[in-house]
This record gives structure tokens, C-alpha cells and sequence, in this order.
């Protein structure tokens, strides 16, 4: 016993969001230490894995520029690992860079894992984490996003937190230290680039690739049509003549094309406040709806869902790094870890 305080004492504990498009790591006193897209170049012959060429940043530039024995892997796909054993390669190239060998002992982690997950996949989870971790603990996204925002999640009065992550779109309502509430759909912002990519093929017959998809998406991107819209510049592949050349697209055309996933986390947040009950309900109303996660940051998507649900909506202050802060406090606090930790 007196050896695992030890071990609690001296070793770093790390908290990680484990992202379909980034992955984030939080350490104590240190605040968010890794932000890196969850990407890794490998290299195959044969077609067999062969070796890893870069991960993270790195690989994320190699995405499209490859040639056919390197592949550019997203081993994360709706919030959940897709490809185990580059995953597993990747959380401990990100867990090494972090950690270091400074301490003695491997580091206590708590990760975060979306609130639909099954057995199997936080099996995985756990597994693939385990290997540089003196213990592993799992966190609900949205339970992580809430006490990253600061919500008085152990009081008896529901919170709703909307998620909006690269592979899920998440809707919970917390009361009393758990989820009263949870609908998980399994669209995000990798769902938009897709969109906005397939739309510019149909369209103009133009291709580009999920880069400048995304860039367009960060840039321009809005959740409704305004009386100004924005233009930019893009640069792709004419596949009527075969050849580069650059077209320019405005963010009323953007958002259009992915009006069908903003619609989607209106629809979604508009069944969960239709299912609750009353009190609940009355609860959210005089709080509010917090945003968490990168589709956050997608211009003007507070303003809707605030038009759609008729509740105010706020973003918290860093909405990309919320479920990283939240896990890490959690980690840290042991009264809340007790509540809060999923088998």
C-alpha cells in the first residue's frame, strides 16, 4: 500500500483525449503538454506494415502526398480505435515524448473515451495504453468536458454538455456526479471535410484533398448561410483537363454543404431536451448548454443551436483542450476520480 502511494507521489499522472483527429495530453501543473492530430505515416511491403515513418504532425503532412508503399493511417475513426496496433504504437510514441523516463515510475493515466463505447472497445482502450502506464483509468468524453468547464457536476441539477468531436457528436446531461442522459451519434467534423470534398467533386469537378477540406471547413466555415459571406482561394486538380489550377468558393456555399451534419447536432440536441424531464428541463433552461470540442469553433454553430433549442448556448474558453483539462483533473482529485472512473 505504502508502495502505490509512492508511486502516486512520484510519477507523473498523465490524462489524454484521444481524439479521432488530435490527440491531447495533460499533465499536472504543466496544463496541455501534446496537441497533435492523431495520424501516422507507415511504410508497407507487400502490403504488410513494414515500419513507422513518422507520427502526428509529421505524418499529418504526408496525407495525400504519399507515394503507394507509404500510407498516411488515421487509426482512430468515430472517437474509437479502428487499427489497434498502430493506435497502441501511437499512444506510446505520445506517452514517451511526454513522459520521458523523468520519474522512476510509469505514469498513472486516465483517458478519455466516448459515452456510447462498448466493452470491447474500452477493452481495447485500456490495452493499448497499458503498456507505459502503471494504471489506466477511463473517463466518459462528456463527464471530462464538463469538469473541464468548470460545471458543479456533483450538485443535484442537471448540466447538458454537447460535445462535438472530429468522430462523434456527443449530448449529455450530468446530475449528481453521473450521466442522466446520453445519445452519442457518430458524425463530426471528419464527416464535414467529407462533405465539403464530395460536394466540390460533384459540383465543379474538382478534386481536393482532406487538408484543404478541413482548412476550408476552419476558415470559412459557418453552421448557416449569412447576408456577407466570406470568400477564399483553394487549389486542387481540374479533373476535366487533368491539371492544377485554383477556383474560389464562399462560406454560404460551405455551408451547404455540410448542412446535413450541422442539422444532424440540431436534431440531436433538440431529441434530448424533448426526452427530459421536466425538472431537468428546467434545469438546462436556466443553465444553459455548453460546447465543448473542436466543432465548436465552427463559426456561428452556438447561434443556431441557441435559435433551434430556444436555451442559451455558450463555448467554453478552450473548447478544443476541454476533455484533456477535465480527465486531468479528475486524475488529480481522488473524491472525483471515485465518481467518475468507468469500469
Amino acid at each position: 500500500m505504502f508502495l502505490n502511494a509512492l508511486k502516486g507521489t512520484l510519477s507523473d499522472g498523465l490524462a489524454i483525449d484521444l481524439g479521432t483527429s488530435n490527440t491531447l495530453i495533460y499533465v499536472k501543473s504543466r496544463g496541455i503538454v501534446l496537441n497533435e492530430p492523431s495520424v501516422v505515416a507507415v511504410k508497407s511491403v507487400d502490403g504488410r506494415m513494414n515500419r513507422i515513418l513518422a507520427v502526428g504532425r509529421e505524418a499529418k503532412m504526408m496525407l495525400g502526398r504519399t507515394p503507394e508503399n507509404i500510407e498516411a493511417v488515421r487509426p482512430m475513426r468515430d472517437g474509437v480505435i479502428a487499427n489497434f496496433e498502430i493506435t497502441e504504437f501511437m499512444l506510446r510514441y505520445f506517452i514517451q515524448q511526454v513522459h520521458k523516463r523523468r520519474n522512476l515510475f510509469r505514469p498513472r493515466i486516465m483517458i478519455s473515451v466516448p459515452s456510447g463505447v462498448t466493452p470491447v472497445e474500452k477493452r481495447a482502450v485500456r490495452e493499448c495504453a497499458s503498456a507505459g502506464a502503471s494504471e489506466v483509468f477511463l473517463i466518459e468524453e462528456p463527464m471530462a468536458a464538463a469538469i473541464g468547464a468548470g460545471l458543479p457536476i456533483t450538485e443535484p441539477r442537471s448540466n447538458m454538455v454537447v460535445n462535438l468531436g472530429g468522430g462523434t457528436i456527443e449530448v449529455t446531461v450530468i446530475s449528481l456526479g453521473g450521466i442522466v442522459y446520453s445519445k452519442s451519434v457518430r458524425v463530426g467534423g471528419d464527416k464535414m471535410d467529407e462533405s465539403i470534398m464530395q460536394h466540390i467533386n460533384r459540383k465543379y469537378n474538382f478534386l481536393i484533398g482532406p487538408g484543404t477540406a478541413e482548412n476550408i471547413k476552419m476558415t470559412i466555415g459557418s453552421a448557416f448561410q449569412t447576408e456577407q459571406p466570406e470568400e477564399m482561394v483553394i487549389r486542387g486538380r481540374d479533373l476535366t483537363t487533368g491539371t492544377p489550377r485554383s477556383m474560389v468558393i464562399n462560406s454560404n456555399e460551405v455551408a451547404e454543404m455540410i448542412s446535413e451534419e450541422v442539422s444532424t447536432v440540431a436534431q440531436t440536441v433538440r431529441l434530448a431536451l424533448e426526452q427530459m424531464p421536466p425538472e431537468l428541463s428546467a434545469d438546462i433552461l436556466e443553465q444553459g448548454i455548453v460546447l465543448t470540442g473542436g466543432g465548436a469553433l465552427l463559426k456561428n454553430m452556438d447561434v443556431l443551436l441557441q435559435r433551434n433549442a430556444n436555451v442559451p448556448v455558450t463555448i467554453t474558453a478552450k473548447p478544443l483542450e476541454t476533455v484533456a483539462i477535465g480527465a486531468g483533473i479528475a486524475l488529480e482529485n481522488y473524491s472525483i476520480l471515485r465518481q467518475v472512473a468507468i469500469d
